[in-house]
C-alpha cells in the first residue's frame, strides 16, 4: 500500500447503533490501525426525515465505549471537514452538473404517481419495471425530451431528479477484497437517482464525492451495499477517480442461523442487540443495551471480531493489541455468521476472571449500596473467591449474599439429605469444644481445629461439614467453608450455627 491508509464509518442517525454496525466500525478500526492508518467517522444525514435527535451522539457513545474511538470527524477536524453531510450539501450540486456536462447523468421529470402507475403495469404483466436503457427514450427525461424542453421545465421550477445514465453491452470485471472477482453485466442495473430537485443528493453521490474528497482507500462495510458496487465503480469512472478499495462484510444472522439478525430478535429472545440502551425520543420505548447489562466492552468486542473473521488459529480470547496484529480481511468470510448470545456470556465471564479484584470490588460495592448494604469486610478477598462461578458483576450479589447477612431460609433439598437426627447436638458439640475457645480464627487454623476435633470423635466429615455449611450459608454453595468462617467473623459463625440449630433441630 502506498497511500496512507484511510477507511471510514459512516452511519445514518436514524436510532441506535445496531450491534452489525459495531462490528463495521470495528473491522474498519481494526484495518486502520493494522496498517498505520486513519478511522474517520462520517454522520450521514441527508435523509432529514428519517433524522432522530439524539442519535448522533449515542454513536459517538457507542464507538467511545467500545474502545474503537474515531481518528477524525465531528470535534476532530484533519482538514477534511465538515463531517455532517447535511453540512456538505453546498459541495454535491456541482459534481451533479459535472455528470450532466459529462453526458454520464440525465434530468428525468417522471413524477412518483406516473413511476408507481408503471410499476404496477410492469407487476400485472409479470415483470418489473427498471428505469435504464431499455425504456428510458419513451420516458420524460432529457434524453428524450428536446432541449428546449428540458430547459422550459427547469426554468418553470419542475420538480426533477438527476439519474446515472448507465449504459448496456459491457461485462464489469470488479474486485472484492473479500469475494474475489465479480463480474456484473451493465445492462441489468437501472438508472439510480443521483440528485433531487430540492439540492439533496442521495446516498450514492454523496458517498463517492465524500470517499474521494476524504482520500478515503478502502471502503470497508456490510453486504447489503454489495449491489451498488458496479454503481460507485461506474461513478468513480465517470469522474476520472481512482476507485478505493471495497470489502463487503457477512451479515451477521439471527440465532437459529437464518435471517439477519434484528432489533425484534433481542426482544424475543431476551439479549441485546444495541451496544448502549437507547430510549426512543418519540415512543419512550427503552432497548437494552450491552453496557447496561453487565457486560464488559472487551467482552462485546472480542466475540463481535469473531462474527466473520476467523484468525486462522485455535485462539478465541484476543486483546485488542492482539486483534490489531492478527486482523487481515482475507480472513474474513464470505458467508454469514450466526449470533450466538450464550458465546458472548462466555466472553463476559472469561474477561471477569482476567479482572483485578480492586476493580471488580469497587463494582460490587456500588451494587451493595444500591441493595443498602454498608460493610467493613475485605470486598476484595470476597470476589476473589466468588467470581469463578460469576459472569456479570451483578451475579456476585447471589454468589456472595450470605457473607453479608445470615441465612433467613435453609435450601430444603439439603436440609432432607444432610440433616440428620444427631446433627444439632454434634454442631453443638463443635462450638462449644472447638469454636467458642478459638483465639486465632483464620481459615488454616479453624479447619486444622475442626478437622483434628472430627478425627478424635471418630465422626466422618459428611457428619459435620455439610451441615455446617448449611448453617452458614442456608444452600449447598459457595466457596471453602473456613474461607467464610474466617471472613464473617467467630461471633458471626457461631450465631449462624446456633441459629440454624433452633429453625432446623
Amino acid at each position: 500500500m502506498n497511500k496512507k491508509v484511510r477507511v471510514r464509518f459512516a452511519p445514518s442517525p436514524t436510532g441506535p447503533l445496531h450491534i452489525g454496525g459495531v462490528r463495521t466500525a470495528l473491522f474498519n478500526y481494526l484495518f486502520a490501525k493494522k496498517h498505520g492508518g486513519d478511522f474517520v467517522l462520517r454522520i450521514e444525514d441527508t435523509d432529514q426525515g428519517r433524522y432522530v435527535p439524539g442519535a448522533e451522539d449515542y454513536i459517538v457513545a457507542a464507538l467511545n465505549w467500545c474502545g474503537i474511538p474515531f481518528d477524525e470527524g465531528i470535534g476532530k477536524d484533519k482538514g477534511y471537514g465538515p463531517y455532517r453531510q447535511s453540512e456538505r450539501k453546498h459541495l454535491y450540486k456541482d459534481y451533479a452538473d459535472e455528470l450532466i456536462a459529462k453526458g454520464s447523468a440525465y434530468y428525468a421529470f417522471d413524477t412518483a404517481d406516473e413511476l408507481d402507475a408503471l410499476r404496477k403495469s410492469y407487476e400485472a404483466e409479470g415483470k418489473t419495471f427498471i428505469y435504464n436503457w431499455h425504456n428510458r427514450k419513451e420516458l420524460k427525461n432529457s434524453l428524450s425530451l428536446t432541449e428546449q424542453e428540458v430547459q422550459s421545465r427547469l426554468e418553470s421550477g419542475a420538480d426533477y431528479v438527476l439519474r446515472f445514465k448507465c449504459d448496456q453491452g459491457e461485462s464489469l470485471v470488479l474486485n472484492d477484497l473479500i469475494r474475489g472477482e465479480i463480474t456484473i453485466d451493465t445492462g441489468i442495473l437501472d438508472d439510480k437517482i443521483l440528485f433531487k430537485s430540492d439540492g439533496m443528493p442521495t446516498y450514492h453521490l454523496a458517498n463517492i464525492v465524500d470517499d474521494h474528497l476524504m482520500e478515503i482507500t478502502h471502503v470497508i462495510r456490510g453486504e447489503e451495499w454489495l449491489p451498488s458496487l458496479a454503481l460507485h465503480h461506474l461513478l468513480y469512472r465517470a469522474f476520472g477517480w481512482d476507485a478505493p478499495e471495497f470489502a463487503h462484510l457477512p451479515l451477521i444472522l439471527k440465532p437459529t442461523g437464518k435471517g439477519k439478525l434484528s432489533k425484534r430478535d433481542g426482544d424475543k429472545l431476551g439479549f441485546p442487540v444495541f451496544p448502549l440502551q437507547w430510549t426512543d425520543p418519540k415512543t419512550g420505548e427503552i432497548s437494552r443495551g450491552y453496557r447496561e447489562d453487565g457486560y464488559f466492552s472487551e467482552a462485546v468486542i472480542n466475540f463481535l471480531a469473531l462474527l466473520g473473521w476467523n484468525p486462522g488459529t485455535e485462539q478465541e480470547v484476543f486483546s485488542q493489541n492482539e486483534l490489531i496484529d492478527a486482523f487481515l480481511l482475507e480472513r474474513v468470510n464470505k458467508s454469514g455468521a450466526r449470533f450466538d448470545p450464550e458465546k458472548i456470556k462466555w466472553f463476559n465471564h472469561h474477561y471477569l476472571q482476567l479482572k483485578d479484584n480492586a476493580q471488580i470490588a469497587e463494582a460490587f460495592s456500588e451494587l451493595l449500596a444500591e441493595k443498602g448494604i454498608t460493610t467493613t469486610l475485605p470486598l476484595e478477598k470476597i470476589v476473589g473467591l466468588v467470581k469463578e462461578r460469576a459472569t456479570f458483576i451483578s451475579d456476585l450479589w447471589e454468589q456472595a449474599s450470605f457473607f453479608f447477612k445470615s441465612p433467613d431460609s435453609y435450601d430444603a433439598k439439603a436440609f432432607k439429605k444432610q440433616w440428620k437426627e444427631n446433627t444439632a447436638s454434634l454442631l453443638n458439640q463443635l462450638v462449644k469444644e472447638v469454636l467458642e475457645s478459638a483465639d486465632d480464627f483464620s481459615a488454616t487454623l479453624t479447619e486444622t481445629a475442626v478437622k483434628q476435633w472430627i478425627a478424635d470423635n471418630e465422626l466422618g466429615f459428611g457428619q459435620i461439614m455439610p451441615p455446617l455449611r448449611l448453617a452458614l450459608v442456608g444452600a449447598m454453595r459457595g466457596p471453602h467453608i473456613f474461607d467464610i468462617t474466617e471472613l464473617i467473623g467467630k461471633e458471626e459463625t457461631i450465631l449462624r450455627i446456633q441459629k440454624a440449630i433452633t429453625a432446623l433441630g
